[in-house]
């Protein structure tokens, strides 16, 4: 009877350590703020402020085809346990909107963050080369549809590259493409829009080494370049391109029809030298 007695006891005692009292946690977390997006070459670089609750246990990372709603949902694509996320094996050219959220202990996820993030990955390239057009004038030209370097004279180039007595240009040879120094960069990733204002109305700019440029080509497309080093036969670049026209970082404009018009090359003289010439 009295082992009987000590069982039951025993059996009660440890059923009630098992047993909380305290109510299970249903209240989400807030939703991230801040998330930015980066653009990369077939991939969007993610991040945002993290959660100040001491319980979030990870991030859920969403991507749509539109900003979200009842129309246009997100898709869930990934998580993690850091306020950053590279998405990967995205097309060039092709825009996708998202949002994040934030998923505590208990399993409560929060609302998808409230900002309208939305990224249009872009090919880039780095170490490009172009000559000097006194040096090589077949490779001192670039176009950046065709990611070619091309000669100076190509009607289909973007910029070119000059050289002399110390000073170092980079030059638009038609009329329809603008360019600007965008100003010394840690990298090419801080310039990250096409400004409204602020072109070369000469079409050209003095290259720095560590200053980045933005370009905005014939067809209404924006290009990027940073220069990595500089002399006299050549300079070398890292670049992108938007293949998507009509972006939102781009500064759109009617595309003209018809042969493209060359500028004066301010360097040249009245003999010739004319981009687009025989």
């Amino acid at each position: 009877m009295r082992t009987l007695l000590a069982v039951m006891l025993g059996t009660l005692v440890l059923s009630g350590c098992n047993e909380s009292t305290a109510p299970r946690d249903h209240t989400p977390p807030a939703a991230p703020r801040g998330v930015r997006s980066v653009t990369g070459d077939h991939q969007v670089f993610l991040s945002w402020l993290p959660n100040t609750e001491a319980d979030v246990r990870e991030y859920r990372v969403y991507v749509g085809d539109c900003a979200g709603g009842a129309n246009c949902p997100y898709d869930p694509i990934g998580s993690t346990q850091s306020a950053n996320f590279v998405v990967s094996g995205l097309t060039n050219g092709q825009t996708r909107y998202y949002a994040v959220s934030a998923v505590d202990a208990n399993g409560n996820e929060s609302e998808l963050s409230y900002d309208d993030v939305f990224d249009t990955p872009r090919p880039e390239g780095t170490g490009l080369q172009i000559s000097n057009y006194l040096a090589d004038s077949l490779h001192a030209g670039y176009d950046f549809s065709d990611f070619a370097v091309k000669p100076y004279r190509d009607s289909t180039i973007d910029i070119v590259y000059y050289s002399d007595n110390g000073q170092s240009l980079m030059f638009a040879p038609f009329s329809d493409t603008d360019i600007q120094d965008a100003g010394y960069t840690l990298s090419l990733d801080a310039v990250d829009y096409a400004p409204p204002s602020g072109w070369s109305p000469t079409g050209s700019v003095e290259l720095i080494q560590g200053h980045s440029y933005v370009v905005l080509t014939g067809d209404d497309h924006y290009a990027k370049f940073r220069v990595t080093s500089l002399n006299p036969t050549f300079v070398t670049v890292d670049w992108a391109y938007q293949t998507a026209a009509g972006n939102r970082e781009l500064k759109s404009r009617p595309v003209t029809s018809g042969p493209r018009r060359a500028r004066p090359i301010p360097w040249a003289s009245a003999a010739g030298h004319v981009a687009g010439g025989a």
